[in-house]
C-alpha cells in the first residue's frame, strides 16, 4: 500500500513560488463584482413582482447560470473541507487556500445579483433552492492533501470550461452575461494553474503520488452533484449549453493526462504503476465512449 498522502516538504519553496505567481497573475487581474452587473436594470419586487416572462434567457443558458450559483454558493463548505484537510501540512497551502476563498468568495455574488437584476430568476424559488445546497453541506472521500489537491485541479480545470463554453452560447442573447462568465473563468484558470502544477512538481519528483492521482480522476465528481435535479440539469446544459461529457473529456481529462505526462511517468511501487495503467485504461475508454456519444448526437 503507497502511504504518500502529504505534500513533500522538500517542495514547499517551489509551491511557495507558485503561490507568489498566483498572486501576481491575480492582481493583475484585480475585479469586483459590481463592475460586471446592469445596475440599471435594477427594479423594486415590490413594486414589480416577478413573473414568469421576465426572463428573457433561454431555458437551458438559465439552468446553466442557476446551476453554476448553487455550485458557487456553497463555498463555505468547500473552504471547511479544505480547512480539515490541510490541517498539519505546509504552511504556505494555509495561505494559498485562504487566498482562494477569498477570490471565490466573488463569484456567487455576481451570479446571484446578475440574475436578480435581470429578472430571469423568481427570487423566492432562488432563495429555496439555494438554501436548500448549502443546508445539504459538502463532503468529499478525497481526505488527504495530495488527493485534494488532484481534486482541486480537475475541478477548477472543468469549472473555468463550463463558464467558457457557457459565454459563447451565451453571448448572442446577452454579452453581458458573457463577459462576466469570462471573467469567471480568468479566475478559474489561475486557481487551476496553481494546483496543477503542484501536482505535476510532486508527480515530477515521486511518480508513486499516481497512486491518488487515480483515485481521484476515477472517481471524479463535480462539487455540485449534490444539488436538486443535478443530472438532469446536467443534460440539458450537454444538448444545449455547451458542457457535456464530450468537454469533461476532451477538454479536462486529455488536458491534465497529457500535461502531467502520465504515460511516461515510472513509478516504483507496484500499486503506483498500477495505478498509472488504470489510468491511461480509463482514459482510453472514456475517449471511446465519448467518440460514441459524438456520433449519436
Amino acid at each position: 500500500m503507497i502511504l504518500l498522502p502529504n505534500l513533500d516538504h522538500r517542495l514547499e519553496r517551489k509551491i511557495m513560488d507558485l503561490y507568489a505567481d498566483h498572486k501576481k497573475r491575480a492582481a493583475n487581474i484585480d475585479w469586483s463584482y459590481h463592475e460586471f452587473v446592469p445596475w440599471e436594470m435594477g427594479a423594486s419586487y415590490k413594486t414589480t413582482p416577478w413573473s414568469l416572462e421576465q426572463r428573457q434567457l433561454p431555458p437551458a443558458i438559465y439552468t446553466a447560470i442557476e446551476t453554476a450559483l448553487l455550485t458557487e454558493v456553497n463555498l463555505p463548505w468547500f473552504t471547511t473541507y479544505l480547512n480539515h484537510t490541510f490541517v498539519g501540512s505546509l504552511d504556505v497551502m494555509k495561505e494559498f487556500i485562504h487566498t482562494w476563498v477569498a477570490e471565490e468568495d466573488q463569484h456567487s455574488n455576481l451570479l446571484e445579483t446578475y440574475l436578480l437584476l435581470t429578472r430571469n430568476s423568481n427570487p423566492h424559488e432562488l432563495k429555496k433552492l439555494r438554501f436548500t445546497v448549502v443546508e445539504s453541506g459538502f463532503e468529499s472521500s478525497f481526505t488527504t492533501p495530495i488527493e485534494a489537491m488532484t481534486y482541486a485541479s480537475f475541478q477548477e480545470l472543468a469549472t473555468m470550461v463550463f463558464y467558457t463554453n457557457v459565454a459563447k452560447v451565451a453571448t448572442p442573447y446577452d454579452p453581458t452575461l458573457g463577459t462576466l462568465l469570462r471573467r469567471l473563468s480568468k479566475d478559474e484558470s489561475l486557481h487551476y494553474a496553481f494546483y496543477r502544477d503542484v501536482i505535476k512538481a510532486h508527480l515530477e519528483l515521486e511518480p508513486n503520488y499516481l497512486f491518488y492521482v487515480a483515485r481521484v480522476l476515477m472517481g471524479f465528481f463535480m462539487p455540485g452533484h449534490g444539488m436538486p435535479d443535478f443530472e438532469d440539469r446536467m443534460k440539458v446544459i450537454a444538448r444545449e449549453a455547451g458542457y457535456g461529457p464530450a468537454n469533461y473529456y476532451q477538454q479536462v481529462v486529455v488536458k491534465l493526462v497529457e500535461y502531467w505526462d502520465i504515460a511516461n511517468l515510472r513509478p516504483t511501487a507496484i500499486d503506483a504503476e498500477k495505478a498509472r495503467l488504470d489510468i491511461l485504461k480509463y482514459t482510453d475508454r472514456l475517449g471511446k465512449i465519448t467518440a460514441r456519444f459524438t456520433r449519436t448526437q
